[in-house]
């Protein structure tokens, strides 16, 4: 029986456990990444740990998302991750640069490496033949000491690709189609591995954008193979040396198979508030939009932006729609501004914004109350873009384009003011690499700078033999960490976990800081209750540090999403799945709950038995993690349990 692409490359970074899916495994981490909204704290832990160099083959430290500077706190996070990642051994690459993982894609990212990254989109450098995994920043941190990434040995979905994309049809097509089919929940622990005659029709970039957005199914990563587009792509940046063929076996086994014909898509667009909400940009026809966003780390790379500049050339902005486009990288800017592309845009009334994650993440450009905004980014959750009634629609760039224009949603292969679109793939790529900047190799001048805003990584308490506490808040399904721990204007103080806890749920319940930390102070515990898919969407460990310092003990959830699950252990948190609606249903807020000789039980194995004693009843929940997890809780987090160990 041959092998996937992804047994391929496990097998030859494992470490300990197992192979079989569902089994704990291991593996040794070559490369990370970290960005400066997550990268703060990890860095803050990986001084924790004591060591004086990262140990991993690669560490970049990357600043693109909190570039905007309001206040003193994002330029003195930036000061401090300049001077940390001299001191450590990480390249750091600055304000400007770009996106991190457009950035990776294009200066670092190599087939067959193992890549770790403080960033849910760090699964973009599939689309070089890497296994790219989203993770918290302690796991991130952990990684650049040498310590091996703990998985759950993954299922492999093969998707085959047949045919070839027709003109203004697009990967983000693709991958909107791949979320239809498997939506947003129900796909953890699965890696999706791209094949067939189609795969060859696709660029790099194409590759990317479709392993960046499997991130919101809810997958490890998602994985092409490496060929010779690979190569090409690899060779216009000056990097050949990094390439190697990668390929399944014609007799690999797979968990399941589903086929896409990429002659046979249209546009699609995932509407308000999921990207699993989708629907064709056809049956969208006409209605009107206000404002229009391209770039992200979807869809912000040259080819991209030419044939948006294809679109625009020769045309104007419609009247009441804002239209603002942000390159991917330096690399882009420089080269759509030597090419023309740059001019076409700015003629047609877009604003051009930094390369920089910024509206994506509600940093900037929100849209107005009740505001239809047609985006190319991944996410289009409830507030994300900082308008709570914001209507967020993802959609291609061409799409976006051609709207932008008409002033109305229009599908590109139903308007008339443009015949043609060709596919762009540079040849040459401008390769400055003059905004990174790469670590001393004497480090032991270098001063740590730290500000009034950064404060030291918070640890919890060892679990305590009974575990007694109430519901701090119900909630329902789709709970992202966007809802648990706001970005936007909240996110420059990451860095500062007493004050930013203090908007934990802040879009949900804004009394939940306050009640929470009134019984924490009582020595009363914190039970979170949640429905399906909890704790979906961004990496941001801070959605599980910042309730462990409210005095969150547990989450009580009909299922829980891997990243937030692992950031839960990490943090001491218990990450209880509950057994039926039924015992969701029964409980309320404010219910007092006992969990009785928790340390046995968590020892155990077994399900985990709960008393609430409000109502007068007893239910069970799985505590599904690895012995490492295990021991992780009961020492009251990652912290503490890697203290013991590591040298």
């Amino acid at each position: 029986m041959g092998s996937s692409i992804t047994q391929k490359i496990l097998e030859k970074h494992f470490v300990s456990g197992s192979l079989t899916p569902g089994e704990s495994l291991d593996i040794r981490i070559d490369q990370t990444l970290t960005q400066d909204a997550t990268g703060t704290m990890a860095y803050l832990q990986f001084e924790a740990l004591g060591l004086d160099r990262v140990r991993n083959e690669l560490a970049v430290s990357y600043i693109d998302h909190n570039t905007v500077q309001v206040g003193f706190e994002n330029a003195d996070d930036h000061r401090y991750l300049q001077s940390v990642a001299a001191k450590k051994g990480v390249v750091l690459s600055r304000p400007g640069n770009g996106i991190c993982h457009q950035v990776h894609l294009e200066r670092f990212g190599a087939p067959g490496k193992t890549l770790i990254g403080s960033d849910s989109h760090t699964p973009t450098g599939g689309g070089i033949g890497m296994i790219a995994i989203g993770a918290g920043g302690l796991d991130v941190a952990l990684a650049m000491a040498g310590v091996p990434f703990t998985i759950i040995a993954p299922r492999v979905i093969r998707i085959t690709l047949k045919n070839a994309l027709r003109p203004f049809v697009t990967a983000k097509d693709v991958i909107l189609k791949v979320l239809e089919r498997f939506s947003t929940k129900g796909n953890v622990n699965c890696i999706f591995e791209y094949a067939g005659e189609g795969v060859k029709t696709l660029s790099v970039p194409e590759r990317a954008t479709i392993c960046n957005m499997g991130a919101e199914c809810g997958v490890t990563c998602s994985l092409f193979p490496s060929d010779e587009i690979t190569r090409d792509f690899l060779r216009a940046q000056h990097r050949e040396e990094c390439w190697i063929p990668l390929e399944a076996d014609a007799d690999a086994v797979y968990d399941g198979e589903f086929e896409i014909d990429l002659a046979a898509l249209e546009p699609l667009t995932a509407c308000p508030h999921s990207p699993g909400n989708i629907r064709k940009v056809s049956e969208m026809a006409g209605m009107k939009i206000d404002q229009v966003l391209i770039g992200s780390c979807t869809n912000s790379s040259y080819q991209d932006l030419v044939k948006v500049g294809m679109i625009l050339d020769g045309h104007h902005v419609a009247e009441g729609v804002s239209l603002g486009i942000a390159p991917g990288s330096r690399e882009v800017f420089e080269m759509i501004s030597e090419d023309g592309t740059l001019t076409k845009m700015i003629k047609a009334g877009a604003r051009i914004l930094e390369s920089a994650c910024g509206f994506c993440i509600g940093n900037h450009f929100s849209p107005s109350t009740g505001g239809v905004s047609l985006r190319t980014n991944n996410r289009n959750f409830e507030g994300r873009s900082g308008t709570k009634s914001g209507q967020v629609y993802l959609v291609s760039p061409e799409t976006a384009a051609v709207s932008a224009v008409t002033g109305v949603f229009t599908s590109p292969l139903e308007q008339d003011f443009v015949k043609e679109i060709r596919n762009v793939n540079a040849e040459d790529f401008f390769t400055d690499d003059s905004m990174l900047i790469f670590p001393p190799a004497d480090s032991g001048d270098v001063e740590i700078i730290r500000g009034p805003n950064i404060g030291e990584p918070p640890r919890n308490t060892p679990l305590a033999s009974e575990l007694s506490g109430q519901v701090g808040i119900k909630v329902g399904d789709k709970i992202t960490t966007d809802h648990i721990m706001p970005a936007g204007a909240r996110l420059k103080y990451r860095s500062n976990i007493p004050l930013y806890s203090t908007f934990v749920f802040e879009g949900v319940d804004k009394e939940f800081p306050a009640r929470c930390s009134e019984r924490r102070d009582r020595g009363v515990a914190n039970f979170i209750v949640a429905g399906q898919s909890y704790g979906q969407g961004s990496s941001r460990e801070h959605a599980a540090l910042c309730p462990m310092y409210l005095g969150v003990k547990a989450v009580l959830a009909l299922s829980i999403e891997r990243i937030h699950q692992a950031n839960l252990c990490n943090a001491g948190i218990l990450p209880l799945t509950l057994q039926s609606e039924d015992d969701y249903e029964k409980i309320s807020p404010d219910d007092s709950l006992v969990i009785r000789d928790v340390r046995t039980q968590v020892s155990s194995g077994k399900p985990i038995t709960l008393e609430n004693v409000t109502k007068g009843y007893s239910f069970t929940c799985t505590l599904d993690v690895t012995e490492l997890q295990r021991d992780m809780l009961l020492k009251g987090g990652r912290l503490n349990q890697i203290k013991e160990t590591l040298v």
